[in-house]
């Protein structure tokens, strides 16, 4: 079993420091962007230097690290890395041909960076693992750590995700159907689904282990699967919640990844008819947006609700149990990965 310490998230919301959910931060042109603090924490020269993705992903991690110094392994979930930085540095081919080129934006573009950044400033050389499976990098980086901490419950791990919006990607995705067209606020995201959604970007650090002393919450189990058929996935939820003690034990909370795509509405319908009358449905992404490692977000708010006990309304859809215990999070990327995590409070 994987256990939850202590966690940081850079989100558009308030999130980090000081957690605050009753006010909604609201997406302009579609996108929802992080809300980044003074990072008192990373020298600025270095600070300088740095990416996006690789700035919250150090900022988010340096903190916890003071209270946690060198875990046994960094482990880090991410589509795209830094990818405004690989696109500088390929247009600098092409202007300079193939002349002198900056490093600095060729150093920062990989996927790799932010994981190779945080071990460096902190001279850690254990484990390092960055996972890139586009929507399912999070649950995979997960899944590294879970079986880790199987064969070694004493390790600590620093356990992770992060991808940034970048114009590049943003207008390919939107060329393709994943955003919407016409401009819509993420405070009526769910009032009139249609196709396509609103973009976002954050990081998600945690300090995770095998023991329970001092956790808050726990990783009970995780399945993931690759198919556009809704029947398939139903199947296999309802087979993952049976190999999980359902229906003796049923989840308490349901957190879906809905995301205003009218598309994707008959999978996560399929999600909550399996689930019983008396389960609390909530969903998150008018909160962080759209982005290959969205999951980690709906993960962060599950442990903060088995955290303080509290369900906050602005993400909740359907009332139900108010003693939250076991938690369910479905999300769906795309229509084609679909990841399933149940965790417990302690």
């Amino acid at each position: 079993m994987l256990y939850i310490h202590k966690s940081a998230c850079f989100s558009a919301q308030q999130t980090y420091s000081e957690t605050d959910l009753s006010v909604i931060t609201e997406s302009k042109d579609n996108r929802l962007k992080v809300k980044e603090p003074v990072y008192t924490d990373i020298p600025p020269g270095t600070l300088r230097r740095m990416g996006k993705a690789v700035r919250m992903s150090v900022g988010s991690a340096l903190p916890l690290l003071k209270e946690f110094p060198q875990p046994d392994g960094i482990i880090i979930g991410t589509a795209n890395g830094g990818m405004e930085d690989c696109i500088k540095f390929l247009n600098q081919i092409i202007e300079y041909r193939e002349g002198l080129l900056t490093p600095g934006n060729f150093v920062q573009s990989t996927s790799n960076a932010p994981a190779a950044q945080i071990a460096m400033i902190t001279k850690n050389k254990k484990y390092n693992n960055t996972h890139t499976h586009r929507g399912l990098a999070f649950e995979n980086a997960l899944l590294d750590a879970f079986m880790l901490l199987k064969e070694n419950p004493d390790r600590t791990y620093l356990l992770g995700s992060v991808d940034e919006i970048s114009d590049y990607n943003f207008n390919i995705d939107r060329l393709d159907g994943c955003f919407r067209d016409e401009i819509v606020s993420n405070k009526q995201l769910f009032d009139h689904p249609a196709a396509g959604t609103i973009a976002g970007e954050g990081s998600l650090m945690m300090i995770v282990s095998g023991q329970p002393s001092g956790a808050f919450a726990a990783v009970d189990a995780l399945q993931t699967i690759h198919t556009t058929d809704e029947r398939l996935v139903l199947k296999t939820l309802f087979e993952f919640l049976h190999k999980n003690g359902f229906p003796a034990v049923a989840p308490d909370l349901l957190i879906t990844g809905e995301n205003g795509d009218a598309r994707l509405e008959k999978y996560y319908r399929n999600a909550e008819s399996l689930v019983p009358r008396g389960t609390a449905i909530a969903r998150f992404k008018h909160l962080s947006g759209e982005y290959s490692t969205a999951s980690s977000f709906g993960f962060w708010l599950a442990t903060e609700i088995l955290r303080t006990g509290k369900i906050p309304e602005i993400v909740l859809k359907k009332s139900g149990k108010t003693d939250i215990r076991k938690i369910l999070i479905y999300n769906n990327y795309r229509g084609l990965q679909h990841a399933f995590v149940l965790l417990s409070a302690r």
